[in-house]
């Protein structure tokens, strides 16, 4: 059994939620946001509250029964508050600037990095922080991932993309004679 799965999910005033043709679409103060979901999982909507069953017992209709239910609390959260992941880029001579939908990076390679911003992405660069807002949490969590694995960081200096909340393991280099 699915200790996610049995959770009833609230639906919190100024968003709908409606599920037909298994396509859930979420609207709320910040947006919309839909998802295909297999028809393994029956969805009941009932006045405020959301909850799921799987239509079959075995392995695969019970891992998708608490996959489908977080999928469907992160999107009624992301409507009514957008997601932020933060990557600091420490290094001397690393750089970066939004143009337009691109990211422009220098990151000590003989060339600039140029990477598309999806367009459900806002992008701020401070001083070397930056910071991705999106309702969606998959699509901010997975842009954030890819320009970090732009430039990972190292373990001597600690130069390169890092999430604002991860520490790095220093490493101690090499010793003198």
């Amino acid at each position: 059994m699915s200790r996610i799965g049995k959770q009833i999910t609230t639906i919190p005033e100024g968003t709908t939620v409606t599920f037909s043709n298994s396509v859930l679409t979420v609207k709320g103060p910040k947006g919309q946001l839909t998802k295909k979901f297999l028809p393994i999982i029956e969805v009941n909507i009932e006045g405020s509250e959301i909850s799921f069953k799987p239509k079959q017992n075995d392995a695969f209709g019970r891992s998708l029964w608490g996959t489908y239910s977080s999928h469907t609390k992160n999107m009624i959260s992301g409507v009514n508050t957008p997601y932020v992941k933060k990557l600091i880029l420490e290094g001397v001579g690393y750089k970066g600037e939004v143009l337009g939908n691109m990211l422009n990076l220098a990151l000590g390679f003989s060339h600039p990095v140029k990477v598309e911003i999806p367009e459900n992405i806002t992008v701020t660069v401070e001083k070397g922080t930056y910071t991705f807002t999106s309702i969606d949490k998959e699509l901010v969590g997975s842009f954030a991932a890819k320009v970090r694995s732009l430039k990972k960081p190292e373990p001597y200096k600690g130069k390169g993309f890092r999430y604002d909340d991860e520490i790095i393991k220093r490493k101690q280099g090499k010793k003198a004679a």
